[in-house]
């Protein structure tokens, strides 16, 4: 069993993942590898830190070095993400190769930017943009646990808004 680096997340940070078990292992370990990547790139934002372990620990190539680049953004501007996060709609497709690719729904509408200089939050009105569809392949690491290689957003996506 994979050593997992520990996620902390700010008390103000809360997820909801409306994604159910598929009763098949692989599909459901690839889910629930994909939620602590989400959470450890929160986690890298609020700590300020864009070569924090934890998000490299579930991230590979292209996924990494974007995750580290979106992470850099919240530094420059000292910012990190308060509120909560709300992922549904995943779709899992385990392939012949040992891959596995996951599309799935991010709806912010009740996230925000909160100030790490004035410890204000930026609230924000609902909009399509707060809707983002993402599209990962993953592989199993060397550790038994799934990797993100790429992964890619579309925000204000049709497919994920009400």
């Amino acid at each position: 069993m994979a050593e997992r680096p520990e996620i902390k997340l700010p008390s103000d940070l809360s997820y909801a993942f409306e994604w159910s078990k598929t009763g098949d292992e692989k599909k459901d370990a690839v889910l629930s590898d994909t939620e602590q990547f989400i959470k450890a790139v929160d986690m890298a934002i609020a700590d300020q830190d864009p070569l924090d372990k934890a998000y490299r620990f579930y991230s590979e190539g292209e996924a990494a070095a974007g995750s580290q680049k979106f992470i850099q953004e919240f530094v420059d501007y000292k910012d990190r993400i308060t509120g909560t996060k709300r992922f549904f709609d995943a779709k899992v497709k385990t392939n012949a190769d040992g891959t596995a690719g996951l599309v799935y729904c991010e709806d912010q509408t009740k996230a925000y930017n909160k100030s790490l200089k004035t410890g204000k939050t930026d609230v924000t009105t609902p909009s399509n943009d707060d809707y983002v569809l993402y599209s990962s392949l993953l592989r199993i690491g060397k550790q038994g646990v799934w990797i993100t290689e790429k992964l890619t957003s579309r925000r204000g996506s049709a497919e994920c808004r009400p």
